[in-house]
């Protein structure tokens, strides 16, 4: 981004000398130059971030896509340890029953 020529404190505090028949033509016209210059790099910075700010949503929705994509990859791991987990759970169960069972 470029610097801009003038700040708002100078473009409210200008003042042009006062020729002949009104204000020096030269010096408003030079000033409304730097006015129009600098209005042109606001906007192209404006577009700039602007650009900026799209690319960036692009790159955040992406990264929601991908960050459902690995929940639904990493519930369906739970959901397999969960299984894992209930099946050890039951055979002890079972187990236990039969050692119940056969001591009687």
């Amino acid at each position: 981004m470029e610097k801009l020529n003038l700040t708002p404190e100078e473009i409210l505090n200008f003042e042009p000398k006062v020729d002949f028949k009104g204000y020096s033509a030269a010096e408003v016209d030079e000033f409304l130059d730097k006015v129009l210059e600098d209005y042109q790099i606001m906007e192209e910075n404006v577009q700039e971030l602007l650009d900026l700010v799209a690319s960036l949503q692009d790159e955040v929705a992406e990264l929601k896509n991908q960050k459902v994509e690995l929940e639904g990859k990493n519930r369906v791991f739970d959901l397999s340890n969960t299984t894992v987990y209930s099946s050890v759970d039951i055979l002890k169960r079972i187990s236990r029953l039969e050692e119940t069972v056969y001591k009687k």
